[in-house]
């Protein structure tokens, strides 16, 4: 089920010279991650601000706003820094409404409700999630049904359960909109639109592509020619630079995998793989399940080996956490790529 993709209060010791990197590109990734200090003019700055570059020698980094100001400093006001964590509350206190919310929320009132117009509304909730309101919302309630639809005896309980009003509401809303069709898979996502990017992590390169419903692939060490391998039918598009906010998310859970953000994710299996992908999903950071485990949780206790299997197919890398799946004997076992990176991952989540 969709979540607000969590930007993390806790802002890590920067690193300075990655810090005067992202200023020199105008990285806006990194804005709401610390923010710029320009000592001479005493303001602070995002670090996309288009203003001319400082001198380095005059530059200080700062976790946020407030750490700025408690120095002397004020904001900036061409890029106005503040404004991010304006976006992010706004952001969240608009998933709170559409999570609570029993009939759809029109884009105005959510916007009016956060002090904003449509259109930048749209483009900030956007830029945060990766997905629209109002695609946002569906995904909600389709995952809501398909949780429904999994746990109900009938499929009548299951439609209000998601809270669909009535069944034929049901049916025209999952009309086409349960993720990529199984069938767009198997024909290499025939019809289908996957904007891709790659990122700069420590743990190497990585490549994240997502369609209008989520993370569809993510990889280290892969490029443009692996995804079209992979999806050799669809439509593939670099991303966009309001994408940006989305994927430094995805960098950011890749960093520290402790903070459990659920990112909506697009991924279709056969439906053992897609029972052991929920149940990697379902372990906590931190801690560990053995293949004979997940093995007896999908209530197929003979297929140890076929975990190990639907592990290594995992399309996701990290959001499926299939890193914490150990061999029964509790080595490591494989990891697509590579135990070092495995290995750093447990690590970060304090195995």
């Amino acid at each position: 089920m969709p979540e607000p993709m969590p930007i993390s209060r806790q802002v890590p010791e920067i690193d300075e010279d990655s810090a005067w990197a992202a200023v020199l590109r105008r990285d806006r990734s990194f804005d709401g991650r610390f923010v710029t200090g320009v000592l001479s003019t005493g303001i602070y700055c995002r670090p996309s601000c288009a203003a001319r570059h400082p001198a380095r020698a005059n530059v200080r980094f700062f976790a946020d706003g407030a750490a700025a100001r408690t120095a002397g400093l004020r904001a900036c006001k061409r890029c106005l820094p503040d404004d991010v964590a304006r976006d992010e509350m706004a952001v969240l206190a608009a998933i709170r409404a559409i999570r609570t919310s029993e009939e759809p929320l029109a884009l105005a009132a959510l916007a009016a409700a956060c002090g904003y117009s449509s259109a930048h509304f749209q483009r900030i909730f956007t830029r945060h999630t990766g997905l629209s309101p109002s695609a946002y919302a569906r995904a909600l309630r389709n995952d809501r049904a398909r949780d429904a639809l999994s746990t109900s005896e009938r499929v009548v309980d299951a439609i209000y359960d998601a809270g669909f009003s009535a069944p034929s509401r049901f049916y025209d809303a999952m009309k086409g909109r349960m993720g990529m069709e199984a069938s767009a898979w198997q024909r290499g996502g025939q019809g289908v639109v996957i904007h891709w990017t790659q990122a700069e992590t420590s743990l190497g390169r990585m490549l994240v592509a997502w369609t209008e419903r989520g993370v569809c692939r993510l990889s280290f060490d892969e490029g443009e020619a692996a995804l079209a391998s992979r999806f050799p039918a669809a439509v593939l598009r670099g991303a966009e630079e309001e994408a940006a906010q989305f994927v430094a998310a995805i960098v950011a859970e890749v960093e520290s995998p402790r903070t459990g953000a659920d990112i909506p994710l697009d991924v279709r299996g056969t439906a053992f793989q897609e029972a052991v992908w929920k149940a990697l999903s379902d372990i906590p950071p931190g801690e560990t399940r053995s293949y004979a485990q997940i093995a007896a949780q999908i209530d197929k206790p003979a297929a140890v080996r076929a975990v190990g299997t639907a592990c290594g197919a995992n399309p996701v890398a990290v959001l499926i956490p299939c890193h914490r799946a150990l061999r029964t004997d509790g080595t490591l076992g494989g990891y697509a790529y590579g135990l070092g990176i495995k290995t750093e991952l447990l690590k970060r989540e304090g195995q």
